[in-house]
């Protein structure tokens, strides 16, 4: 069983899908581990790491080699992939919505696609999680972010020559993300407040020592979908929320937003009329702006002005942590393919309950219910 670690070729991508800890975890297992030279460079890990781990370095196409299993941070190019062997699986995070045009080549050239951010949230899948793992870190990012461009202290300081006021954080979208920004922003000094459309979230948000802001009265809305996600919401939840919001946001110095929708567009959370409300020098982090943003106005790469107020719109903002984000990642995928590792057949063998969750490709075909619907 040969596994390749590939070097990423997506534009800003520094992050790995192996590191040296794992590598000699593999071959504890009775793989064999080929890595391109160069793959982890840019997250600290040098070819002399995989070296000294077991793995052998070298050139894409000897790495692609008979590679039973290939391993990615993104999706690799479908025609890059010459060398591996006929129905080898890509494991990766594969953007099966986003990408479905890979997707459908990576089945034209028979290869088992085997997307990680389709992971199903089970108790036993949470070692696997890498939109978890990616998310923490990119929510503890994303206060450092907007502390680098708010020219205001976050905490409150009592000096000789006066009292400095704790800047007001306000975090919108209570997932993993979410969560890590209260923390971190609390960390910071900031008073710290935050909303989810999911009620559940309420005491999660009390536990941080954050104020939570929730819609009230608006009977039967909990907002939970499968799977722990937030679902979209009725017309008047959504009126009822900008309203509430829109009085918030205005007293507000930063504001980082999380939400996403497995699947769909990222939900609009911020108008302009609300950036507008905002005193000059704020700071929102929009983290969904890859995905449409939840703040008007807001550019994915770049760190733009509107009415005085900085929107932060960073790619793939984990990617900007690359050494630790590539170390949770890696343990993500060894911890798949380990917990379904067959002694006798020297090779991971799925159940159903997670390999029909994360299989998109299979014998030729597009297979994963979500992508036929």
């Amino acid at each position: 069983m040969k596994i390749a670690v590939l070097k990423e070729t997506a534009a800003g991508e520094r992050r790995v899908s192996a590191t040296a800890e794992t590598v000699k975890k593999f071959i504890g297992l009775g793989a064999t581990v080929a890595v391109e030279s160069g793959a982890g460079e840019a997250a600290s890990v040098s070819d002399q790491n995989f070296a000294d781990a077991g793995a052998s370095v070298g050139s894409r196409a000897d790495t692609l080699k008979d590679a039973d299993i290939v391993l990615g941070v993104q999706g690799p190019d479908p025609a890059s992939l010459g060398g591996a062997r006929p129905g080898a699986w890509i494991v990766a995070g594969l953007n099966p919505f986003g990408e479905r045009a890979r997707v459908d080549a990576y089945a034209a050239a028979g290869y088992e696609a085997l997307a990680m951010e389709f992971m199903p949230r089970i108790t036993r899948a949470q070692s696997m999680d890498i939109l978890s793992s990616q998310s923490n870190l990119a929510g503890y990012k994303a206060v450092l972010d907007a502390a680098a461009e708010y020219g205001r202290a976050f905490p409150m300081m009592m000096t000789a020559a006066g009292t400095i006021s704790a800047a007001k954080a306000f975090v919108m979208g209570v997932g993993v993300a979410g969560l890590q920004a209260i923390a971190t922003a609390r960390r910071l000094g900031a008073q710290v407040s935050a909303t989810d459309v999911r009620s559940a979230t309420r005491e999660q948000i009390l536990s941080l020592g954050a104020k939570p802001i929730f819609v009230e009265n608006v009977a039967g809305i909990e907002g939970e979908g499968s799977g722990g996600y937030a679902t979209e919401m009725s017309e008047e939840y959504q009126k009822a929320q900008a309203e509430l919001v829109s009085s918030h946001i205005a007293k507000q110095d930063i504001v980082i937003t999380t939400a996403l929708i497995p699947g769909r567009p990222a939900p609009r959370l911020i108008s302009d009329a609300q950036i507008a409300t905002m005193r000059p020098g704020s700071v929102i982090v929009d983290l969904a702006v890859e995905a449409g943003g939840n703040v008007e106005g807001s550019v994915a790469g770049e760190v733009v002005s509107v009415h005085g107020v900085k929107i932060v719109g960073h790619k793939n903002v984990a990617g900007r942590l690359a050494a630790d984000a590539s170390a949770l990642f890696a343990r993500n995928l060894f911890n798949f393919l380990s917990a379904f590792w067959d002694k006798e057949k020297g090779a991971p063998v799925l159940d159903e309950e997670i390999g029909d969750a994360i299989r998109l490709t299979q014998g030729g075909k597009v297979v994963n219910p979500r992508l036929l619907g």
